[in-house]
């Protein structure tokens, strides 16, 4: 499918927009990365997220799917989720220096040996994750040492931002498979040659199946799921867990999920997703359109249904 063409206002809007970003990951860039990455964090947190709405939204969210959170935790979140957000974009733009850190972690969770004895034996493996703690930390710390991840990287909407974005993640790891037909197909093939690669499936897809996240229906994508029950690869759940210090991670390995189908498949993983992200709840990016709706008019739909 070709690219959406912008209009020439579209387009300077954009690059408004990437403008200060670029400009304060370059600033920061000068600073010790101790510094550097609870600085973005907070910049994001404190001064991006109110103006972008980014606050509202997550007040919405857990509105729709966690109505009875205690205002006072609704307002941690509205700091915390933005602030880990910021961190992680830090973290990215830190590639050399975050992936010496990573390269000294351990892998943890029931399902790091079955992942190991599958990568020595050849075996196609999809480690399928979320947008939470550091979404890139696992495919940072795999690449150094089993080689060859793969990822398939969603191209950003803003033009301008995508350009220094896209060099960053290719830098923390390859290769990298752009969505898309020909991007798939390319990582598919490299799935077949008995390699890993790395997918995030907990975004709202517009064709995807409506299974269930937080009790709620959530358009999910399947493909994880088929790809593994297709070419016999293990689907194991992955997190990296941010720490206290707010510079550290858990590496967690979860065991792999069961071949059966692919929507129970994609629904364990939802379910996997959903139970870390009440265990940490500030590490999901509650930011994201997850269910397409907003809590009022949820809550006239499920009238509806009711007296249906």
């Amino acid at each position: 499918m070709a690219a959406k063409q912008l209009t020439p206002l579209q387009k300077a809007g954009q690059f408004m927009v990437n403008l200060p970003l670029e400009g304060l990951i370059g600033l920061t860039k000068l600073l010790p990365y101790e510094t550097r990455v609870p600085l973005v964090g907070w910049c994001v947190s404190r001064i991006v997220a109110p103006l972008a709405g980014y606050d509202r939204r997550i007040r919405e969210n857990l509105a729709l799917v966690w109505p009875d959170l205690p205002e006072a935790e609704v307002k941690r979140l509205q700091r915390e989720v933005p602030d880990n957000a910021g961190r992680t974009l830090a973290e990215l733009y830190s590639t050399d220096e975050f992936k010496a850190r990573l390269a000294k972690l351990p892998l943890e969770g029931d399902g790091v040996e079955q992942m190991l004895e599958a990568q020595k034996a050849g075996r196609p493996i999809i480690m399928v994750g979320g947008h939470f703690g550091n979404y890139d930390a696992m495919r940072g710390l795999l690449i150094q040492r089993y080689d060859r991840v793969g990822a398939l990287y969603r191209p950003q909407n803003n033009i301008y931002f995508n350009r220094h974005y896209a060099a960053m993640m290719n830098a923390m790891a390859q290769p990298l498979f752009p969505r898309g037909r020909r991007g798939l197909a390319e990582m598919v093939k490299f799935l077949r040659g008995g390699n890993m690669v790395g997918l995030l499936i907990d975004q709202y897809v517009s064709n995807g199946t409506d299974l269930t996240f937080f009790g709620h229906k959530a358009r999910t994508t399947l493909s994880a799921a088929e790809m593994a029950l297709k070419y016999d690869a293990l689907m194991i759940p992955f997190h990296a867990v941010r720490q206290p210090d707010g510079l550290s991670f858990q590496m967690i390995v979860e065991t792999p999920i069961p071949h059966s189908d692919a929507v129970t498949m994609s629904q364990e993983f939802n379910d996997r997703m959903e139970a870390m992200v009440r265990k940490y709840p500030g590490q999901w990016l509650w930011i994201h359109r997850r269910w397409k709706v907003k809590p009022e008019k949820r809550a006239k739909t499920d009238k509806a249904t009711e007296k249906a």
